[in-house]
């Protein structure tokens, strides 16, 4: 016969699980049926001189992306129109995949806004953010008049 100790903890965390698999379904189901359910992988990075931000975006036109700025925050938007279509003797297959995103980025403080800039190779999407160059602060003698 084998006893274990009694854990009431153990229910609880079973109800917790429970409830965890539930939101992770809803969820699922949720992003299956939107059309807007496109959330591209972001890779974020420091450099010496700048700041990196690189987005996977496959399949998606620099015309149909939307880069800008406003009170430090960075913004990278647009719509992603996908449409595979392959025609054959036997049948016929159209795959749509259609979806607006948008994602956001708050900015150091010391980072050159006006030279931003974004360069898109390979379905990546690379912002460089500059920064600031900090002055040496060199010891200043003062003349006394």
């Amino acid at each position: 016969m084998l006893v274990t100790k009694y854990n009431p903890y153990n229910e609880v965390r079973k109800s917790f699980d429970l409830f965890n698999s539930l939101i992770q379904n809803f969820d699922v189901a949720r992003e299956e049926g939107a059309i807007a359910s496109f959330v591209p992988r972001v890779n974020t990075r420091e450099g010496e001189d700048a700041y990196y931000v690189e987005i996977d975006l496959p399949g998606i036109k620099k015309d149909d992306i939307e880069i800008t700025t406003e009170d430090n925050v960075l913004t990278i938007s647009g719509e992603r129109k996908m449409k595979e279509e392959v025609k054959e003797e036997d049948y016929y297959k159209v795959e749509s995949a259609y979806g607006k995103f948008s994602r956001s980025f708050t900015l150091p403080e010391k980072v050159d806004v006006e030279n931003i800039h974004a360069e898109s190779k390979d379905g990546v999407l690379e912002v460089i953010i500059p920064k600031l160059k900090e002055e040496e602060k060199k010891p200043k003698k003062i003349e006394i008049k």
